[in-house]
């Protein structure tokens, strides 16, 4: 029987990551982003540009060498304590890197700084992959929906508790808003 070590989620550092909220100057490019990464229920141009000027909104772009390489969106509605991760792309070249698990990392922080304390989001039931990646920080399986997407396809709901934010780091989280 051979053991299999799991990595944690913040393990591994991507070499010449930059995390930053995304600019009107991104648009062209999480557009590219969403074209390639999803087939059905992309984001539009116009969809992503209200988001970005939204103040119940975080979109969080990761860029490696000047290329915009992945990106998450969360919403807060106002009185709630939960936020929903609404969207997560990979560049195909960069799935596999550790951006992903950078971009969840960034989330769990700024949903925490804006006073969250649970994390949601609906997921594919087909996308292994994501799944997986859910899983390893600690999300777990909260239900399905039937034909959630609009090709019909069932999702599964993951939720996540976070823990509270520590003393004297709720400056850096909030830049990433």
């Amino acid at each position: 029987m051979s053991s299999v070590r799991r990595r944690s989620p913040a393990s591994r550092p991507v070499p010449g990551l930059t995390l930053r909220a995304a600019a009107p100057a991104d648009l062209d490019a999480l557009v590219r982003l969403e074209e390639s990464a999803f087939a059905t229920d992309r984001l539009s141009r116009r969809s992503l540009r209200t988001l970005m000027a939204r103040p119940s909104a975080a979109l969080i772009v990761a860029e490696v060498d000047g290329r915009i390489v992945g990106a998450l969106l969360l919403l807060f509605r106002r009185g709630s304590r939960i936020a929903r991760l609404y969207s997560l792309s990979v560049a195909a070249e960069a799935r596999g890197t550790g951006i992903g698990s950078a971009l969840l990392s960034a989330a769990d922080q700024v949903s925490a700084a804006r006073g969250a304390v649970v994390i949601k989001l609906e997921v594919r039931t087909d996308n292994a992959g994501a799944i997986s990646l859910y899983l390893r920080h600690g999300y777990r399986h909260a239900g399905d929906w039937p034909a959630y997407y609009d090709d019909g396809a069932d999702a599964h709901r993951f939720a996540k508790t976070l823990s509270p934010p520590p003393p004297g780091r709720a400056a850096a989280r909030r830049r990433l808003r």
